[in-house]
């Protein structure tokens, strides 16, 4: 496979050899190992064997153009720990850059690894048939079970399949400092994080996914490295950017002097999950900071290599994009960046002030109206290019034309958990009935949902930034968590900073790891039957599903806190579905003038599905339209409504009617 413009060749050893990537240690057919590594500060770099076949061994690698050293050393094999000597016998000794396997850590040596040694069995797995009509799933391997490990994990992708996930969107797992983290801070990009298992533990996990209907994607963080990042630049003078910088520190060079094998190393590491674990594709994190002046913008090059590895299957490539330009949902012939989807943080800050009645820091950015929440349920972003107050800038740019399935809206993330200062979740944040009614709109909307581990159960276990660094750096890293928050008025009190958990105490890190087994029981029980009947409408109701593509769904305001939403039957036959949500107080409608809410003739409205079920913890619901009280809204409740035929005389012409 061509993970590169053009194929890397091994100019020391065996002329002419494709490598699969453009750097790093590669297991050669008729024996050894091949290296290969680019380190532009100096005039030679040698591998050192440490352990495993060839232990003991150092070996000079051979110059080539651009910086790079290679060399094919027999003696080492699968197994082999090396490290790079750069600059001689007294020079420093560092991790390969594209380690695929750091077991003794970030520090120690790298580990060779043969990735065809793995047996798949996903051969008729197709991939993705389209982006649309996915129902995405975000979890992190560390605390998604107690044992957080790809191994545990596995052995809960069943229940996965059978809740109605169809894309498991993993948080990031490169190789970063430290025993625990979220993953944002990875350095080694093209090692999977040793504390989760092997690098097949994760093939393994991915195969089993795919067996039962499964697609994974992965978070890849490209903006920044987190702590060690800084060996870059033992490497090479070029790697970060000197024009550029992130809000997280050094920017990787992409458009200045050398950049071309810093834009390689990154876009290859796209392709290497594509090619060397099966994933179906990538969620790229905070595109709008990585900086690229060039005319081939790295955050497409990124999407475009990562296709073309995946040998035919269809992928899905997703941004988080601060920003929201709608370029990147636009075809690359039209001067777009070719994803397929974006996250709309709109949707959730909306409906968390619609549900908690908090404004504070961004969320002082919505009202939380019912208008509010319809235009976003509508039309994916509330900001399309008007003047934001806060930023003091214009936000978003117009993407009216944008179909909704590409928008991914989500009530829970790991940010937004994490940001409410103690890592609590929604349903503890506001009242039972109006978290059913906002996972309704979520999850039957017309944009593409995302669930975060244990939101289906409405899990116990906060969610809190935890990161394991070396005491100097984890008092840094919280002083500045507690000044970003600090946005929010209540959580700069005192008090609150104090409650504000140290991102590297270990129980920060072990109290948000989910308990599965709470599912089963009480309150945790009612949720998941919610979610799971939730989904199943989605999966299996014609006219909802239709709702994901343009025209397919409208919507109107009620009262203070209602809205309704219309799906419209795809087949023209008037099987159309009408939610009524009221996030408010009982809400009476004696004058109806929304013709929404009409029937289509000869037709009533009758409950299909009703947020007050008993089976959710709910109060019952009657019929919410009648002759004798017209339209009466239970408060903080969803009905999902469906055409019933009704008697003949609710529509005979009134006398004297031609």
């Amino acid at each position: 496979m061509d993970t590169g413009a053009n194929r890397h060749r091994d100019q020391a050893g065996e002329r002419g050899r494709a490598r699969r990537m453009p750097i790093g240690a590669e297991v050669v057919a008729s024996g050894g190992v091949h290296f290969r590594v680019w380190a532009t500060r100096h005039r030679s770099v040698e591998v050192i064997l440490r352990s495993g076949p060839g232990e003991g061994r150092t070996v000079s690698l051979d110059r080539e153009a651009e910086g790079y050293f290679s060399g094919l050393v027999p003696e080492a094999g699968v197994g082999t720990r090396y490290l790079f000597r750069l600059g001689g016998s007294n020079g420093l000794a560092r991790p390969d850059p594209a380690s695929r396997f750091q077991p003794e850590g970030l520090d120690g040596p790298s580990e060779v690894v043969d990735p065809s040694a793995f047996r798949w069995t996903d051969g008729d797995w197709p991939g993705l048939r389209s982006p649309e009509g996915q129902v995405l799933y975000e979890l992190h391997v560390g605390t998604f079970t107690p044992e957080g490990t790809w191994a545990s994990a596995t052995e809960q992708l069943a229940y996965l399949a059978d809740l109605g996930v169809t894309v498991i969107e993993v948080m990031p797992v490169s190789e970063f400092r430290g025993e625990f983290g979220w993953g944002y801070d990875g350095v080694l990009l093209f090692a999977p994080f040793r504390g989760y298992g092997t690098p097949d533990d994760f093939r393994r996990f991915v195969d089993r996914a795919h067996s039962l209907g499964l697609a994974v994607i992965l978070d890849l963080v490209y903006n920044h490295l987190g702590p060690g990042g800084e060996m870059f630049a033992e490497f090479s003078d070029v790697f970060f950017s000197r024009k550029h910088k992130s809000e997280w520190g050094d920017s990787p060079n992409f458009d200045d002097a050398g950049s071309g094998p810093v834009r390689d190393y990154f876009t290859s590491n796209a392709a290497y999950w594509a090619d060397e674990f099966h994933l179906d594709g990538a969620r790229i994190d905070a595109t709008q900071s990585l900086y690229d002046t060039s005319p081939d913008h790295i955050v497409g090059a990124i999407a475009r290599r990562m296709r073309e590895a995946a040998a035919g299957r269809r992928l899905l490539i997703v941004g988080e994009n601060e920003s929201q330009h709608a370029r990147f949902l636009r075809d690359p012939n039209r001067g777009g960046l070719g994803y397929d989807m974006l996250w709309s943080d709109d949707f959730h800050h909306v409906a968390r002030v619609a549900t908690t009645g908090r404004r504070e820091g961004y969320l002082g950015d919505y009202l939380g109206t019912p208008q509010e929440l319809v235009s976003a349920l509508r039309r994916g972003w509330l900001y399309q290019g008007q003047w934001n107050l806060r930023q003091g800038k214009r936000r978003g740019t117009p993407a009216l034309d944008v179909p909704p399935w590409a928008f991914v809206n989500y009530l829970q993330n790991h940010d937004q958990i994490a940001n409410t200062g103690t890592g609590r979740r929604l349903h503890e944040l506001t009242s039972p009935g109006r978290f059913r009614a906002v996972t309704a709109m979520q999850l039957i909307g017309p944009a593409t949902p995302l669930l975060f581990q244990g939101q289906e159960w409405s899990a116990s276990k906060l969610f809190q930034y935890f990161s394991d660094q070396a005491p100097e750096k984890a008092d840094e890293m919280d002083r500045g968590r507690k000044e970003f928050l600090g946005q929010f008025p209540n959580l700069a009190t005192p008090e609150m900073q104090r409650r504000i958990a140290h991102p590297a105490d270990r129980s920060t890190f072990e109290h948000s790891k989910l308990d599965p087994s709470e599912r089963d029981h009480g309150e945790h029980a009612e949720s998941l039957t919610l979610h799971r009947d939730l989904l199943r409408l989605r999966r299996d109701d014609t006219t909802i599903r239709a709702g994901s593509r343009p025209g397919g769904v409208d919507g109107a305001v009620l009262g203070p806190e209602a809205i309704t939403l219309r799906w419209f039957d795809p087949e023209g036959q008037g099987n159309d579905r009408l939610l009524v949500a009221n996030l408010g107080t009982e809400l009476h409608l004696p004058v109806v003038a929304e013709p929404l809410l009409a029937p289509p003739e000869g037709h009533r409205w009758r409950i299909l599905w009703s947020s007050e079920d008993p089976r959710y913890g709910g109060s019952g619901s009657a019929e919410p339209e009648s002759e004798t009280h017209n339209w009466r809204l239970p408060a903080h409740s969803a009905l999902l409504l469906q055409p019933a035929p009704s008697d003949a005389d609710e529509h005979r012409d009134p006398p004297g009617t031609a």
